[in-house]
């Protein structure tokens, strides 16, 4: 059997942006929305700014927001919401059953910027942010005591900071300058705003990393008894300063190294999963860790595999059953800047510009693909019900690959579709092992900018 890489990517959506092309006929949203199922639906608002950008990162954001950027970012993204929210229309209830700020930085925008934020998710949209779960990412340096306060009497229930390691010679081989003074102060501050669920990431595969410093930041990670915790592999991702860096490489050397670096990943993986595990945290997918007596913060009725996603802001991703669609993609600093600055200039955000159209097939792709990573895995009888069909008949040859691997928990109940220990160390292989032949195409001809 030929070796199998396990960290070709991180699976936290499907299709990847990258399948997703300009939509010639611009459908409108109204159109699209209309048969849509409106009751549960999510809610996220993307804002791209970032005090600095990290060497690993590859999301859409820039460094800083000169000449009044983030006002005129908040003015489009309001004529934004206001057009998406009538284009839901009100023929029936529309209601939001989560809602979420990420970016970038969410808390790169002042404490009164984070106001209007949420009075555009509650004043436009409809949100009820004090009645739903929301979502907040924040970094070391944002999160001051001022923003967290607005965002603690706006509702926030969960905050999400990335750290990445404690350690901070590791942190300056990552490209992330901070300090773990300066780390541990905000950690601090967010304890201090009282907001029910801490998560905390960190990274492994970081150069110089060795399980003896992994241990480090993951116990001073613990000691602020944090909801939850996102373990992290580092990847350098095409365009990123990390890939710049090691782009001088050769290709032998370049192999030699990757094989390697694998292993110190997944030996990381295994030392960070079992830590945790032994110290009162439960698995939840090969990323998250959740503390057992920690509150259920998620929507209690809200599914990604099923119901519908509202994106706004030009690095967000909005899913009907049909389309998933959302504004142009970058990693590129310059094109990421080009791409802002016509979304500051929209005035018609009635139509869908680029996506990709899901159909039947797929939709059963992504609802098994989303459903096996977690680690509760799939009961069949919900694949059956939706769609009238069993997954092991629809995709008998990638589950047999799998099982052959060991992927597959041979001891899960009946009924149940759950990975096994290894599978979810693999589930870097495993998802896009997933992708479709179409899917798989359209990533490959993207061109990257």
């Amino acid at each position: 059997m030929p070796t199998v890489r396990p960290y070709e990517s991180y699976v936290y959506a499907y299709p990847h942006k990258t399948a997703y092309r300009p939509l010639p006929e611009r459908p409108a949203l109204r159109e699209l929305w209309a048969a849509e199922p409106k009751s549960a639906l999510s809610l996220y608002l993307h804002i791209p700014f970032c005090e600095v950008r990290c060497g690993f990162c590859n999301l859409f954001t820039r460094i800083g927001a000169p000449e009044e950027l983030t006002t005129r970012y908040l003015d489009a993204l309001d004529r934004q919401a206001v057009a998406v929210r009538d284009a839901l229309g009100d023929d029936e209830p529309v209601r939001f059953a989560a809602a979420a700020f990420g970016g970038g930085t969410p808390t790169f925008l002042t404490g009164a910027e984070l106001e209007r934020l949420c009075d555009i998710a509650e004043k436009r949209m409809g949100a009820d942010l004090l009645a739903v779960p929301l979502s907040v990412e924040t970094s070391p340096s944002t999160a001051t005591a001022d923003r967290l306060a607005v965002l603690a009497d706006r509702g926030t229930t969960r905050v999400s900071i990335g750290v990445q390691s404690f350690v901070d010679a590791e942190a300056r081989a990552a490209v992330r300058p901070q300090r773990r003074a300066e780390v541990e102060a905000a950690l601090g501050r967010i304890r201090d705003a009282r907001i029910p669920v801490l998560n905390i990431d960190l990274i492994y595969g970081i150069d110089g990393q060795t399980e003896r410093t992994w241990l480090t930041s993951l116990d001073a990670a613990l000691a602020w008894r944090p909801e939850e915790l996102y373990l992290y592999p580092l990847y350098v991702r095409p365009l990123t300063g990390l890939h710049r860096l090691g782009a001088a490489a050769g290709p032998e050397a370049e192999a030699l190294e990757q094989a390697a670096w694998d292993e110190q990943r997944l030996r990381l993986y295994a030392v960070g999963r079992d830590h945790l595990l032994a110290h009162g945290y439960e698995q939840v997918s090969m990323r998250m860790f959740r503390r057992a007596d920690a509150p259920q913060e998620g929507p209690e009725d809200y599914a990604c595999q099923t119901d519908g996603m509202i994106g706004l802001g030009c690095g967000a991703r909005s899913y009907t059953s049909a389309l998933h669609y959302s504004f142009d993609y970058a990693v590129d600093m310059r094109e990421i800047r080009s791409i802002i600055d016509r979304f500051t200039t929209t005035e018609d955000f009635s139509r869908a510009e680029v996506g990709r159209y899901v159909d039947a097939a797929e939709a059963r792709r992504r609802h098994l693909l989303q459903s096996l990573l977690q680690a509760a895995g799939l009961p069949l009888d919900d694949y059956r019900a939706r769609f009238g069909t069993d997954p092991r008949a629809d995709f008998p040859a990638e589950l047999a690959r799998f099982a052959d691997r060991g992927w597959l928990d041979a001891q899960a109940p009946q009924g149940l579709l759950r990975l096994s220990p290894l599978g979810l160390a693999y589930s870097d292989a495993l998802g896009p092992a997933l992708f479709s032949p179409g899917v798989r195409a359209a990533m490959a001809a993207y061109e990257r900018k």
